[in-house]
């Protein structure tokens, strides 16, 4: 797959070297003439609206400013500098909480950016917010700390151009191999791609090289959640906690681990030692909200839920998560505070996705179908704006293993696959009720339920970076290339990584929906798996996606 975000080139030829140069000498109005001819033929100049709102900026027009940030938040893809270009524009009006909630949007979308950490440390020390200065301090002196390189591959990666961040990484690690950091950053890079074997063993090896490295441990905690070895990862994030019991990151790696452990109360626990330390943090409110509802204490988690909002009205995800809730139903007080908060300009994307689900659920509970599928639309149409999503990559993977994976290859090459019987997988798109036959299978004594598992989906991840590595020969054709041995391997990899999810019966339930598109692979390296197909009615299943 291609970087998903190479930025829409400019429709017509820009002199920006000339422009920035006249920028950074304040010649604001030569600039902006000749951004003008720019937006003469091209209104949407990605490049040419970025430095029209610096310039007006400068020139204290923030009118002016504010249009040419709009049409960025909607069409760029760097979305980071976007945010971080808003909060010095909200900054420069004295709007320090809306420039705060702008800045740490900015730095969630690419934490690379140094300028925004910096000015998150100076005004959350002007309103005497010391804890969160301090957290922003520790982001801005890490970054301060490495090398260019490095901030150029966070940069990249955080544009989501991976595979130049991946060559760059992998030229600075041939001058210094046992660089951690290098090894951290490649490792994130091997996990965007779903090579997740490769990217814990990346961590593993960076923290032998850096054990004090406090990212590397908590990246590393992160890989083997999504790898599903919570054992593992509890362990590590006890050895976190147990190094800095006072710091709130650890504290919440640490009940987020003994959530995923099912001990709930523990987890709550830990998660209020963090609100000891940071008592305004909606984030940290609404985990304890998911841990709460798991736990089936619905109330509580209602309460958690309520908290978050109200120390941070703007927080997208606490909305949503009460709308998920299914008996819950928001009254007329609420729907008016989030009718408000939509048109507010502290709401960022990720917060607008979950307001507009939200508020389509608390119409649709009020049987107003028109203002509810008006709401589900917009989050729609928003999240697709952040998708990388690319219909007819997908369309092309899926003739493509059509057509490779005919009955003559996957009977010739499926004979040399690994002969164990025990997965069972049920695959099929989302919301076509996969959980409910997974259910009612592992209610039979001779089959496991398990997960979700990510096993087949990084095998395939893996052939598929291979194939990148030989010229001409791409995933699934690649499998064609590889000897009966290495198919063979390929399937007891597969058994033996999901053991650690098995109890004792001779079956278990594999039920990772997007294994669809590696039925060709599954029945070639495991060719006596059994799979489902789970279907629906296709207006129902994709309506329910849609909600």
């Amino acid at each position: 797959m291609d970087d998903k975000n190479n930025v829409t080139e400019p429709t017509i030829n820009i002199d920006a070297a000339s422009i920035q140069k006249k920028i950074a000498s304040g010649q604001f109005n030569q600039a902006l003439a000749e951004l003008q001819i720019v937006f003469d033929k091209d209104a949407s100049n990605l490049e040419a609206n970025y430095m029209a709102a610096v310039c007006y900026r400068y020139q204290n027009d923030y009118a002016q400013a504010q249009p040419c940030l709009n049409i960025l938040k909607e069409l760029s893809l760097d979305k980071g500098r976007v945010y971080q270009e808003q909060g010095h524009l909200y900054r420069a009006q004295g709007l320090v909480q809306l420039a705060l909630v702008a800045y740490q949007t900015a730095c969630q979308l690419n934490p690379a950016l140094i300028a925004g950490w910096k000015a998150q440390v100076e005004l959350f020390s002007s309103i005497g917010n010391s804890a969160a200065a301090k957290q922003a301090q520790m982001q801005l002196l890490r970054l301060q700390n490495l090398p260019k390189t490095l901030v150029a591959v966070m940069d990249l990666i955080e544009q989501g151009k991976l595979f130049k961040a991946e060559a760059l990484c992998k030229q600075f690690l041939q001058k210094l191999p046992t660089d951690a950091e290098a090894m951290r950053l490649l490792a994130d890079i091997a996990s965007r791609l779903g090579s997740m074997e490769e990217a814990e063993f990346l961590l593993a090896s960076a923290m032998e090289f850096n054990p004090d490295n406090a990212q590397i441990k908590i990246d590393h905690i992160n890989i083997l959640r999504r790898r599903q070895k919570f054992e593992m990862s509890m362990i590590a994030a006890e050895k976190l906690i147990n190094a800095d019991s006072g710091n709130p990151q650890f504290q919440s790696v640490y009940a987020i681990a003994k959530m995923q452990m099912g001990e709930y109360a523990e987890a709550i626990y830990h998660f209020d030692k963090v609100l000891d330390i940071l008592p305004d943090d909606a984030l940290t409110y609404t985990s304890k909200g998911h841990a709460l509802k798991t736990w089936g204490k619905n109330a509580e988690a209602i309460t958690s839920y309520q908290t978050a909002i109200q120390r941070n009205r703007s927080y997208g995800e606490a909305y949503y998560s009460l709308s998920n809730l299914k008996t819950y139903r928001f009254d007329d007080s609420e729907i008016e505070g989030m009718l408000d908060l939509e048109k507010s300009e502290a709401l960022t994307p990720n917060n607008e996705v979950y307001l507009y689900f939200a508020l389509g659920k608390a119409f649709e509970d009020r049987s107003d179908y028109d203002l509810s599928f008006t709401y589900y639309q917009k989050g729609n149409q928003v999240k697709k704006l952040q998708s990388s999503y690319d219909a007819e990559k997908m369309t092309e993977e899926l003739l493509s293993q059509r057509s490779f994976f005919n009955k003559d290859n996957i009977e010739r090459l499926g004979c040399d696959g690994y002969p164990d019987a025990a997965p069972i997988f049920i695959v099929g798109l989302p919301r076509a009720g996969s959980t409910l036959l997974e259910q009612i299978l592992s209610s039979h004594s001779q089959v496991d339920g398990t997960l979700e598992l990510p096993n087949m989906l990084s095998i395939a991840d893996k052939l598929r970076r291979k194939g990148r590595s030989k010229d001409g020969v791409s995933y699934p054709e690649l499998i064609e290339t590889l000897t009966s041995e290495e198919r063979y391997a390929l399937g007891k990899q597969y058994i033996d990584e999901t053991q650690i999810h098995r109890g004792d019966a001779p079956f278990f339930i594999d039920k990772m929906p997007n294994n669809f598109r590696h039925v060709g692979l599954i029945k070639t390296i495991l060719p006596n798996a059994k799979i489902i197909d789970a279907r629906r009615f296709p207006v129902a299943c994709c309506f329910s996606g849609f909600k």
